[in-house]
């Protein structure tokens, strides 16, 4: 499947913010995206459980199947890669997913390769994406982080979120859940509540 091909799914509609362009994949953007979903330091916090891509083949196959996924996804969900604008680089990627097992829940989520944390760059896809759901008549969506990801839970704490509890009904796995309304989507609202086991001073870095 090439640019080229006739086959190929047409990508989903991309979204502009001041330092991002957030757009659909694409099979040439493997070697890019291998260095975010290759990094040990990305893979072990995903969820579902997914093994660091070993290779490009590999990427290159996982990037066909995300692209016909988000050809299949009624918006406002699916999947985007993150591109810095001021290079053209692609630094990550970024979803809006159905949570299983009932898909009635959205789940938004994003992973950054480990050289542009800290940065905002998470911050600034939340928002994106938040609004971009909204404005399809999505109520809520839904963040789910894996034990021990304080950098995550912290942004998106700090992107107005709020801690509605731990379940394990998501992919088999322990996690937290995390909740944004749309009244919620308030750039200075820092101080949505964190799970117990987080401390009311975790980490306060941006991601």
């Amino acid at each position: 499947m090439t640019a080229n091909d006739p086959t190929t799914p047409e990508p989903g509609p991309s979204l502009v913010t001041p330092r991002l362009v957030l757009r659909g994949w694409q099979v040439e953007d493997a070697p890019a995206a291998l260095a975010v979903y290759g990094h040990a330091a990305v893979a072990r916090w995903l969820s579902p459980v997914m093994d660091r891509v070993p290779d490009l083949a590999a990427m290159r196959l996982l990037l066909q199947q995300w692209i016909a996924e988000s050809a299949r996804t009624a918006l406002p969900a699916g999947r985007w890669a993150l591109e810095r604008r001021s290079d053209g680089h692609v630094i990550g990627g970024a979803i809006l997913l159905p949570l299983p097992p009932g898909n009635e829940d959205l789940e938004i989520g994003w992973q950054l390769h480990p050289d542009t944390w800290g940065n905002g760059y998470a911050s600034e896809t939340t928002y994106a994406l938040a609004g971009w759901a909204f404005r399809h008549d999505v109520d809520e969506i839904f963040a789910v982080v894996r034990p021990g990801n304080t950098r995550a839970a912290a942004t998106v704490r700090r992107n107005g979120m709020h801690w509605v509890g731990e379940t394990s009904k998501y992919f088999g796995l322990t996690l937290q859940v995390f909740r944004l309304r749309s009244a919620d989507l308030d750039q200075a609202a820092p101080n949505a509540q964190l799970p117990p086991a987080y401390g009311a001073n975790g980490p306060e870095r941006r991601t």
